[in-house]
C-alpha cells in the first residue's frame, strides 16, 4: 500500500505538471463526448493520483466503477489525455478508498489500460462488436420494420434488399442493428467488414497520398458484406463519393451485400452525387424513429436484465415516461441506477430513483440560453445585457452565477458552452460559480426558494 502523499512526492521529482489541472481539462473534453448521465455516474469522484514515467494513475471510488470505466471509456480517456499532455502514454486505474480522511491506493486493484487505443472487445479484422447481436436487440413498434428488413438480408444476403439503408436520429439503435447483420452473416462464413464513412474517407485519402489506391480497391472488394455507418458524412467529399460509387457497383454486380446507416434519408443529403443517392435507394430504405413509451419500457427491462439489475414495474414506468429521448439516454439513466445500486448493495426504491435521475434527465421543453438570461434578469430587476458584461457588480454577479447553475443543473449545458454563451468566460469560472451555488443552497433557504421560483418561471 502506498499513500498518495508518497506518490505525489514522486510526481514532483519526475513530472513538473499540474495533474489536477490536467484532469480538469480532460473532464471538460470527456463531458462533451458522452451523455450527461454517463458523465455524472462514472466520472464523479475521479482524479489523477500520479503521473510518472508516462503512466497516468487515475483514482476511482470503487472496484465497480474501475471495471466499468476501464472497460467502456479507456480509449476516450487515453486519447483525451494524450491530446492534452505529451507526458501521458498509458493509463492505470486504481481504487482510492477514503479511510480516516486519508486516500489509500491498492496497487492490487490496478487495471492497465495502455495502448492500443481501440476498445479491446472490437474485432480488429472486421471492426464488429460481438455484443451487437439480434438476441440483444429489443424490437418494438418503432423499429420492427427495420428489424424485419435486417433479418431478411441475413436470410438472403446480396439478393434481398441490396443495399439495406437504415436511417434515423442518433441513439435509435442503427449501429446495433447493422452490426447484428454483420455478426450473423459472419457466423455463417461470410467475410464481413464494418467501417464508418469517416474511416473509409481517411483510408481512401491515405491511399491516394501513398500511391496505394489499387491496394485500397482490392482490400474493400474482397469482402462479401460491407457495412458503412454514418454515410451522411460523405456529403461534400466528391472524391470519396466517386470511389464509393465504383465500389458499390463492383460489389452489387457480384451479389455482395451492402448495408448503410445514416442520420437522414438519402433524398435529403445535399451535396451527395445523384448517382450515389440512386444507388442508396436501389434496395430497401427504412427509418428507425424515436422509441415509443412501450418500447422504452421493454428496452429498460432488457438492458436491466443484461446487467442483472432489478427494476420494479413502478420504476420502469417512471423512467419510460420521464426519459423521452433516445436509447442512449435510457442506458445512461440505467448506468446511474446500476452504479448506485451496486454501491448500496440493494435494489433502489422508486423515490430513490426519482431523486437519482432528477438532474440527469433533459427537461421536456428546451429553452435558449437567452431565454434563461431574460427570465433571471427580470426576476432580479436588472438589464439582461449586464449578464454578459465583464462586470463584478454585486447585483449582477449573483444572477449570473444562478444562470450558470441552472443552465448546468437543469439543462445539462457543458461548462465551456455556458462560459462561451455568457460573455466568453473561461470554463473554470463557470465551474467555480456552480460549485459556489451548490454549497450555499445547503445553508441558505432563501436562495433555495429563489431558485425554485426561477424554475417555475422557466416552466
Amino acid at each position: 500500500m502506498s499513500s498518495i502523499s508518497n506518490i505525489s512526492t514522486s510526481i514532483l521529482h519526475t513530472e513538473q505538471i499540474d495533474v489536477k489541472q490536467l484532469w480538469d481539462d480532460a473532464l471538460v473534453s470527456i463531458e462533451l463526448s458522452i451523455t450527461g448521465a454517463n458523465f455524472k455516474t462514472w466520472f464523479r469522484d475521479t482524479h489523477i493520483v500520479a503521473l510518472e514515467d508516462g503512466t497516468v494513475t487515475l483514482g476511482v471510488p470503487s472496484v465497480f466503477v474501475r471495471d466499468w470505466v476501464s472497460d467502456k471509456f479507456q480509449s476516450l480517456i487515453l486519447k483525451t489525455l494524450r491530446e492534452l499532455s505529451p507526458h501521458a502514454r498509458s493509463v492505470e486505474y486504481v481504487v482510492v478508498q477514503r479511510n480516516d480522511k486519508r486516500h489509500e491506493v491498492s496497487k492490487k486493484q490496478t487495471v492497465n489500460a495502455a495502448l492500443p487505443l481501440e476498445e479491446y472487445y472490437i474485432n480488429k479484422s472486421d471492426n464488429l462488436n460481438p455484443k451487437y447481436i439480434f438476441d440483444s436487440f429489443v424490437v418494438g413498434p418503432f423499429n420492427e420494420l427495420a428489424n424485419a428488413a435486417a433479418r431478411t438480408v441475413v436470410n438472403k444476403p446480396g439478393i434481398a434488399y441490396n443495399p439495406l439503408f437504415i436511417y434515423g436520429k442518433t441513439g435509435h439503435g442503427k449501429t446495433h442493428l447493422i452490426q447484428a447483420v454483420g455478426n450473423q452473416l459472419k457466423r455463417v462464413g461470410k467475410k464481413v467488414f464494418y467501417v464508418t464513412s469517416e474511416r473509409f474517407t481517411v483510408d481512401y485519402m491515405n491511399s491516394l497520398q501513398n500511391g496505394t489506391a489499387n491496394s485500397f480497391k482490392d482490400k474493400y472488394r474482397q469482402y462479401d458484406v460491407l457495412i458503412m455507418d454514418d454515410v451522411q458524412f460523405l456529403m461534400n467529399k466528391e472524391k470519396t463519393q466517386e470511389e464509393l460509387f465504383h465500389l458499390f457497383n463492383a460489389m452489387h454486380d457480384n451479389n455482395k451485400q451492402i448495408v448503410f446507416s445514416s442520420d437522414v434519408h438519402p433524398a435529403l443529403m445535399s451535396n451527395m452525387e445523384a448517382r450515389l443517392q440512386s444507388r442508396f435507394a436501389q434496395g430497401m430504405i427504412v427509418d428507425i424513429p424515436q422509441p415509443d413509451i412501450e418500447s422504452r419500457g421493454a428496452i429498460l427491462k432488457s438492458k436491466a436484465a443484461q446487467n442483472t439489475l432489478t427494476l420494479s414495474d413502478d420504476v420502469v414506468d417512471h423512467l419510460s415516461n420521464t426519459i423521452e429521448g433516445n436509447i442512449r439516454e435510457l442506458e445512461g439513466a440505467l448506468n446511474t441506477i446500476l452504479c448506485q445500486s451496486q454501491l448500496l448493495g440493494r435494489t433502489l426504491t422508486l423515490d430513490e430513483v426519482k431523486l437519482l435521475i432528477k438532474n440527469s434527465t433533459r427537461p421536456r421543453k428546451s429553452l435558449a440560453v437567452s431565454d434563461v438570461v431574460d427570465k433571471v434578469a427580470r426576476y432580479f430587476d436588472i438589464e439582461p445585457a449586464s449578464i454578459y458584461e465583464k462586470t463584478r457588480r454585486k447585483e449582477v454577479v449573483k444572477p449570473r452565477q444562478l444562470i450558470m447553475y441552472i443552465l448546468r443543473e437543469d439543462f445539462q449545458v457543458s461548462y465551456p458552452a455556458i462560459g462561451q454563451k455568457l460573455g466568453g468566460r473561461d470554463h473554470t469560472t463557470v465551474i467555480h460559480s456552480c460549485e459556489k451555488i451548490k454549497r450555499e443552497i445547503k445553508e441558505d433557504t432563501e436562495l433555495e426558494e429563489e431558485i425554485s421560483q426561477i424554475r417555475m418561471l422557466l416552466k
